[in-house]
């Protein structure tokens, strides 16, 4: 007999003041952040690589990555080392230190309201304890496709508003 759980366990960080939460299936550990090796040339959102239990990881800033402005490294910011499909990568958040269980039923398909990048990144949105939690699709997050579409349209945005587009690379 096989039972399906109704719950699933998610990692929840914060970004920007906003609460996010990842399937704790994603998430291969945490750590403090030491040293970012900086890479040439790459995307405004890839800080750079890390040494991470003896594999090099790329790290991806998430504030950079959502259109938020950086911020300095403090000691509440953590690494995240997550895994989409063979790859692992680093994402660096403000701040992460719970685990939680979600019922499944409880988390929301976003908002039709809601258009464009909010969107790509979300799974879901979910009521943790009173606050909203917004669930994000690990895949898409890291997806070179799916960053190349994000830069066109940030690019394509920037062109009709006569600003000058930044140059992209994927993670």
């Amino acid at each position: 007999m096989t039972t399906t759980s109704t719950t699933d366990s998610y990692v929840l960080f914060t970004v920007a003041d906003t609460t996010y939460a990842l399937s704790s299936e994603d998430v291969r550990h945490m750590e403090m952040i030491e040293q970012i090796t900086p890479v040439p040339n790459a995307a405004h959102y890839l800080e750079g690589v890390v040494l991470s239990r003896g594999q090099i990881v790329p790290v991806v800033n998430l504030r950079a990555r959502f259109g938020f402005e950086k911020a300095p490294l403090d000691p509440s910011t953590r690494l995240l080392i997550v895994r989409s499909g063979e790859r692992w990568v680093g994402l660096v958040v403000d701040s992460a230190r719970e685990f939680v269980t979600i019922p499944r039923a409880s988390i929301e398909p976003p908002s039709n309201a809601l258009t464009g990048l909010s969107t790509d990144y979300l799974e879901g949105i979910a009521n943790v304890g009173g606050r909203l939690v917004l669930v994000l699709d690990v895949a898409n997050v890291l997806d070179a496709s799916l960053a190349s579409s994000v830069a066109a349209r940030a690019s394509a945005e920037s062109t009709a508003a006569g600003v000058a587009p930044t140059p992209q690379t994927s993670v």
